[in-house]
């Protein structure tokens, strides 16, 4: 009888943790094979055309060596991100091209990235980049 109970408490245990990994897998993978576009960015009391007056912010993230790359409205930039369930955190960015842009969004596009707790995918598909718990940034998927 106590090895049943063993069994069965294994089992259980098992596919607990499988269904976990799973849904987790499912969760970040909207991320992965997407360029993502900024739609909203929250803080500056300059219009969002007048931040980025000819090229909106793109990023992309790559798995496999957990980087994210794209432009940040002016030059292009990359930079290391750790993620953990929803939990996610930019590193410094790396060398970036050196391109004059005007607008001033730029560096307020850099500031909010360092800032980002966490992210979620919206019921739209939109991905939300938070901080705290108040969405910073909004991103719709690019069509390829």
């Amino acid at each position: 009888m106590r090895n049943y109970i063993i069994a069965i408490v294994s089992f259980s245990t098992l596919l607990l943790n499988s269904c976990m990994a799973s849904k987790e897998a499912k969760s970040t993978a909207g991320l992965y094979d997407t360029t993502w576009e900024l739609e909203y960015i929250s803080g500056p009391r300059i219009a969002f055309e007048g931040l980025y007056p000819n090229k909106k912010p793109q990023i992309t993230f790559d798995q496999k060596e957990t980087k994210v790359f794209g432009n940040n409205g002016c030059n292009g930039y990359s930079a290391p991100y750790t993620l953990n369930g929803t939990a996610l955190t930019f590193g410094e960015p790396g060398p970036a091209t050196m391109m004059f842009c005007d607008g001033g969004g730029e560096q307020q596009f850099l500031r909010q990235m360092k800032k980002i707790t966490s992210y979620s995918l919206d019921k739209d598909g939109k991905l939300n980049l938070i901080e705290g718990d108040v969405p910073m940034m909004r991103f719709k998927k690019v069509a390829k």
